[in-house]
């Protein structure tokens, strides 16, 4: 498996390296598994510490996806051949070591250069969010649907959707809604465009850089900036921004309750939006709460105090959650009927999520 991973060194005009990484799963949509996610892990620190590498570039390979998320049928079949024990220490070790996979890439200490060219879902955007320089195609298409799912948009979701405008972000969480690139760089998420043909272009056009500069991303910035200008005209107009008024009062208010009722009785004539009430409505009652604790709790969080919650809430999502199930539902029986647990009233249920299951978190401060 560790194949899926390609690494690779390319050579500049000026006698350095670019440091490639290529997921190359095509059939999975490049989904991550642990192992791809330690490969990451250890070509990004390996790098970082070599002085001959200048930037990263980091890809996937086919068509149609940059990564559509994690490999989260690894975590039905754990259940169905594991004893609660080993579920847990496979979640934590997945989960932990993924997050500090996408904490280390917001810190990279070079420039890091993501393309999301098609699907970039869960996980993937984990890996995009960040990164340097994000950059999208006119085939790009982003989700964050683990509503669908019993999880609850983690990778940092938390952090960078309750930092997107107005409520778009509380949005995109609850209904798991399709956006597309120029949405992407509307709301924060993405900062160039490029045409996907271009793709087989870029190392070349990077190598032919002067990499003795001290400040190489304005070479960069300076880079993208040409090739999103040669791309505008073929850009598809956004998805999502259009509807961001609509979607502010649709979402008004610090009640999930209240919004749950205002979805449940709106009328849309658009069917995108009527799409992602329905998708909300049918979610798992356990992802709406905690995405809804989530998104007001992370405004005021730093990234890695937002990554140390989002373990504790992964792994007793897979432990006690709906997430098995819903995997059961979507991807392995494919009945689309979960059976999702009944909403328990209040939110005190919660704090039971927010707690490490054994022993202290990895990811909270001074764990080792």
């Amino acid at each position: 498996m560790s194949e899926a991973v390609r690494m690779a060194l390319y050579p500049t005009g000026d006698g350095h390296r670019i440091g490639v990484l290529t997921l190359d799963s095509p059939a999975s949509l490049n989904a991550l598994s642990l192992e791809m996610i330690q490969r990451l892990q250890e070509a990004l620190t390996a790098w970082e510490q070599d002085p001959a590498v200048v930037c990263v570039l980091l890809q996937g390979a086919g068509e149609k996806a940059f990564c559509a998320g994690g490999d989260i049928r690894s975590f039905y079949h754990r259940r169905q051949e594991a004893d609660e024990q080993a579920l847990f220490h496979y979640a934590r070790d997945f989960f932990e070591q993924e997050y500090r996979l996408d904490h280390h890439i917001h810190r990279y200490a070079k420039p890091l250069i993501c393309v999301a060219d098609g699907i970039c879902m869960g996980g993937g955007i984990g890996l995009f969010a960040g990164a340097d320089f994000r950059i999208v195609t006119e085939k790009s298409l982003f989700a964050m649907p683990e509503v669908t799912i019993g999880l609850y948009p983690d990778v940092g979701a938390s952090w960078f959707l309750s930092r997107m405008p107005g409520r778009l972000g509380l949005w995109l969480g609850l209904t798991g809604a399709r956006f597309n690139g120029a949405d992407a760089i509307g709301l924060g998420l993405a900062d160039h465009a490029m045409a996907s043909a271009e793709r087989a272009e870029l190392l070349p056009r990077l190598a032919a850089l002067d990499w003795s500069e001290n400040e190489p991303r304005e070479q960069l910035d300076r880079l993208f900036r040409g090739l999103q200008v040669a791309v505008t005209a073929d850009v598809p107009a956004p998805l999502l921004l259009p509807h961001q008024a609509r979607i502010d009062a649709l979402l008004a208010g610090v009640s999930l309750e209240g919004v749950l009722t205002r979805l449940s009785d709106a009328s849309f004539d658009d069917r995108s939006l009527a799409l992602a009430r329905e998708t909300c409505l049918s979610g798992s009652p356990i992802s709406r709460a905690i995405l809804w604790r989530q998104y007001w709790q992370a405004r005021r969080q730093s990234l890695a105090e937002v990554f140390a919650d989002e373990l504790a809430l992964s792994v007793n999502c897979v432990l006690k959650g709906d997430f098995v199930e819903g995997v059961r539902a979507l991807l392995i029986d494919k009945d689309k009927s979960p059976r999702w647990q009944a909403p328990q009233p209040g939110t005190d249920w919660l704090d039971d999520y927010y707690a490490w299951p054994q022993g202290r978190n990895p990811l909270q401060a001074g764990a080792r």
